[in-house]
């Protein structure tokens, strides 16, 4: 089968494919070293007790600060790509259309393709959440959020996107946005999620990943030929849009907004003003 859309265009100097880049071998992993204290293995019962206490205390705060942004659509990408990059480009003209549909635009709320994707969302009027988490390297906000909550664990927050999420769109990206693609595959794949796009963005970048499904994966029957249909692959913000559409005809039909309580300090954001 081919995948649908047609190949963004890019400049030379924008795209390294394999065929680019220096031959050397693979190098060999760490082996070791400190890992999170988290997945030490056992620990006293009191650590753990409290760890669960501080586990479902970030579900909460997740949970709270999320409950009113209405339905989401959650942008992935590289942090890497500066702002005359034509993914970042691409990544703002997705953030206008998320806006001009009337969803919430949710990002990791950092530089690059998160900030393209919210900068296009809030310069439209749309509402534009940032959902960032601790990393050594601290990833600072970008300045087109109107509201951003940082997480300790990765799968709070992982949670916490598919939650709130009626689909993910996924821009040229690294370790962690290939994490989000395919966990969010596997979801739609075991149908622990329906109704849910799932639309890969940027096709020159991820053609060896598609080449690599369809040759290697389905040739292999480690999944069906059918499963590529879970994921819409297109260049197009027009495209992204209208699969993002299908999905939130569905989510209306069951979608009743809650009520804030103003003696819990649920408030508005700043965009609702």
């Amino acid at each position: 089968m081919t995948w649908p859309g047609k190949p963004l265009d890019t400049p030379e100097d924008a795209l390294v494919t394999p065929a680019d880049a220096p031959e050397a071998a693979w190098p060999e992993g760490p082996g070791g070293g400190r890992v999170l204290d988290l997945l030490e293995g056992p620990k006293a019962r009191v650590t753990e007790l409290v760890r669960v206490g501080r586990i479902a205390a970030e579900f909460v705060r997740g949970f709270r600060a999320l409950h009113f942004v209405g339905p989401c659509v959650t942008v992935f990408g590289s942090a890497r790509f500066k702002e005359h990059h034509p993914y970042y480009l691409l990544a703002r003209a997705v953030g206008e259309r998320m806006a001009a549909l009337g969803v919430t635009t949710m990002t990791g709320g950092g530089p690059g393709i998160m900030e393209a994707a919210n900068r296009g969302a809030k310069e439209a009027g749309g509402h534009s959440i940032g959902c960032n988490i601790e990393l050594p390297a601290e990833q600072h906000e970008n300045k087109y959020l109107d509201r951003f909550i940082t997480f300790r664990y990765f799968f709070v927050r992982k949670v916490m996107l598919v939650k709130y999420s009626v689909a993910f769109v996924v821009l040229p990206g690294g370790f962690g946005t290939l994490d989000e693609l395919f966990e969010a595959l596997t979801l739609v794949q075991t149908k622990k999620i329906e109704m849910f796009p799932v639309v890969l963005m940027g096709v020159a970048y991820w053609s060896r990943l598609l080449d690599f499904i369809r040759g290697t994966l389905v040739r292999n029957k480690t999944i069906d030929a059918s499963d590529t249909r879970l994921l819409t692959v297109t260049d197009s913000p027009d495209e992204a849009a209208a699969a993002v559409e299908r999905a939130l005809r569905q989510y209306d039909k069951t979608w009743k907004g809650p009520k804030r309580r103003a003696v819990l300090g649920e408030k508005p954001l700043p965009s609702d003003k």
